[in-house]
């Protein structure tokens, strides 16, 4: 589905603009029309989608804030899924704010275990250009319930690395992340993901065009990390956390729970 809507963080205008022009149903009506949206499927209001946007009759694209699919802002959607030996199960990437020469980044990657050490990193200016930051242990079972990495975005871009380094984790991005910015990483970490066995300076791809997300080491040598691997220890033993912990499947599926067999 391609990218009409120009909004912030990565585009010129506000949801308020939006709502001037149409709001919300402006797009779905105009993705209906494609062919891009299931108008069949039931609502709330117990009646179909095609039905409620019928009703609403909303007006045609404005061309500025919302663009015709005919001159899309971009030929894909703001979001893309990238696959490869670092998240074979899949990873999310927010490109409606990225420029095209973003769109390609190789680097060594800097690990921590958690927000908080890459934080600390960060604010002491430990981080240099063209790095790869990696948080693991945040995702549904590691966090447990994958804490949003908002504030880590904002802190890059407040110390200048928001534009020439990126940002890998299986924890999750709000919609107002900034920059080069890869979440929901499955397998995650406490699964034995490969993310778990990322070491400092292990070089990383990353290039959107192609969907691949890379860990650039030998199979040989992925294999003799993985040799007497145990996840990090739980952060909580007892209480809804730990049983969400327990329950929790990977980002991949929804980080639904399931029922311990």
């Amino acid at each position: 589905v391609p990218h009409i809507a120009d909004t912030k963080p990565g585009g010129k205008y506000h949801m308020t603009d939006i709502d001037r022009v149409g709001g919300v149903p402006v797009v779905m009506k105009h993705l209906l029309d494609a062919g891009l949206l299931h108008g069949d499927v039931l609502t709330v209001t117990g009646k179909t989608m095609a039905e409620n946007l019928a009703e609403l009759n909303p007006p045609a694209p404005d061309g500025e804030v919302i663009h015709p699919l005919s001159n899309a802002i971009h030929a894909q959607g703001g979001l893309n899924i990238l696959r490869g030996s670092l998240a074979p199960n899949g990873a999310v990437v927010k490109v409606a704010g990225l420029s095209a020469d973003q769109m390609h980044f190789e680097g060594p990657a800097r690990v921590f275990d958690g927000e908080d050490g890459a934080m600390a990193a960060i604010m002491s200016g430990d981080i240099k250009p063209g790095t790869v930051l990696v948080i693991r242990y945040e995702g549904p079972k590691g966090g447990p319930g994958m804490r949003e990495m908002l504030a880590i975005t904002g802190a890059m871009k407040g110390a200048g690395r928001g534009g020439d380094c990126a940002l890998i984790t299986d924890g999750r991005f709000s919609g107002g992340t900034w920059g080069f910015c890869i979440g929901h990483v499955a397998p995650e970490a406490t699964d034995g993901g490969p993310i778990a066995f990322i070491n400092d300076g292990d070089k990383i791809l990353i290039d959107v065009p192609s969907l691949k997300i890379d860990l650039l080491i030998s199979d040989e040598e992925m294999l003799n990390r993985k040799k007497g691997w145990k996840p990090n220890p739980p952060r909580y033993t007892s209480g809804v956390l730990a049983k969400f912990a327990k329950l929790a499947q990977g980002a991949d599926r929804g980080a639904i729970t399931n029922i311990i067999k």
